[in-house]
């Protein structure tokens, strides 16, 4: 079988501005495709992440919305490799505005599916979450692991997954499924537990944070970008499935806080607020990946270890122009 190639490759990428998806836009430009990037519209006609990108003038960069049909017919227009990372992810806010979440992740997901559909796309690499899951019923979790929609956001998820999963059974289009698990790293945003916790620890002598004791699988930015390409890649026998992208192990966030404190060189103290917290039964405890799918059917798997990734990750952080791009007085869901 001929080895694959992105040279000249048309690229279609949804969520570019975002976290996993500027990153994700750089890395195929840099094995020589051709990347058309799906920006969510603002008023301000900005790009996210890819603002302050140095190869956004290599991408085709649109502004649009996946819940707009038509936007998104003409967006992809032409393109043979989609990767869809547009979604709705904010779980606290998830139980505010739940309509949005389906508005974006489903029926978004939806107008997707049904372009790729009509235009015969080569594949179509779904994003879905660990947090379909909710809590682990066992460790660690494989794939086949019952699916729980613990917030509106999961549920969500769900949804985009099996309306994905019912595109390939129902009409052959080739689809395929990457289910990442916590993924970390520089541009990510405070929302999420890493950034939170090291922006407190760079800026301040108090650590505010929710729960200490649900335990995460972290994996760093460069290896979700490797399973979703490693996806697009996959021989045909990955179509129609869902693959783990984790590190397949799990520590809590008190276990978190220590470790990036001690990278940091700072021992602020630990205050768990009430805001911060999910409720009762919406708050995922457990989450650790068995990859050995991806492993064995992507060829996909981790290569950055926890302390490399936060090393990184804190070293992005300790630029002030960095820094900058956040709101770190406030708490932001």
């Amino acid at each position: 079988m001929a080895r694959f190639s992105w040279k000249n490759k048309k690229v279609f990428v949804t969520g570019a501005g975002g976290f996993i998806g500027s990153h994700l836009c750089e890395r195929l430009l840099e094995l020589g495709a051709e990347v058309r990037a799906f920006v969510h519209y603002n008023s301000l006609g900005r790009w996210g992440w890819l603002d302050n990108s140095c190869k956004s003038n290599e991408m085709d960069i649109i502004l649009g919305d996946i819940t707009d049909r038509d936007n998104v017919y003409k967006a992809m227009k032409g393109r043979e490799y989609i990767f869809h990372l547009a979604a709705l992810i904010g779980i606290p806010y998830s139980y505010h505005a739940p309509a949005s979440y389906v508005q974006t992740n489903i029926t978004g997901t939806l107008n997707l599916l049904q372009a790729a559909k009509d235009m015969k796309v080569k594949r179509f690499i779904h994003t879905s979450t660990s947090e379909t899951y909710g809590t682990a019923q066992y460790t660690p979790i494989d794939e086949k692991h019952p699916l729980q929609g613990q917030s509106p956001y999961s549920a969500t998820k769900i949804g985009a997954d099996k309306i994905a999963e019912s595109f390939y059974r129902s009409f052959g289009l080739p689809v395929v499924m990457v289910r990442p698990f916590n993924t970390y790293g520089p541009r990510q945003s405070a929302r999420a537990i890493i950034p939170t916790i090291v922006i407190q620890a760079l800026t301040k002598k108090v650590v505010h944070i929710g729960l200490l004791t649900p335990k995460r699988d972290l994996t760093f930015v460069e290896d979700t970008v490797s399973g979703f390409i490693c996806a697009a890649m996959a021989q045909e026998s990955a179509l129609g499935q869902v693959f783990n992208i984790g590190f397949g192990e799990a520590l809590s966030i008190k276990e978190l806080s220590t470790m990036i404190f001690k990278l940091i060189g700072n021992t602020p103290s630990i205050i768990s607020k009430k805001e911060r917290i999910r409720p009762k039964n919406s708050e995922v405890m457990l989450l650790q990946a068995d990859i050995t799918k991806a492993r064995k059917i992507l060829k996909w798997q981790p290569r950055v270890s926890l302390e490399q990734g936060l090393e990184k990750t804190i070293a992005w952080f300790k630029d002030e122009k960095n820094l900058e791009f956040y709101q770190k007085d406030r708490y932001v869901i």
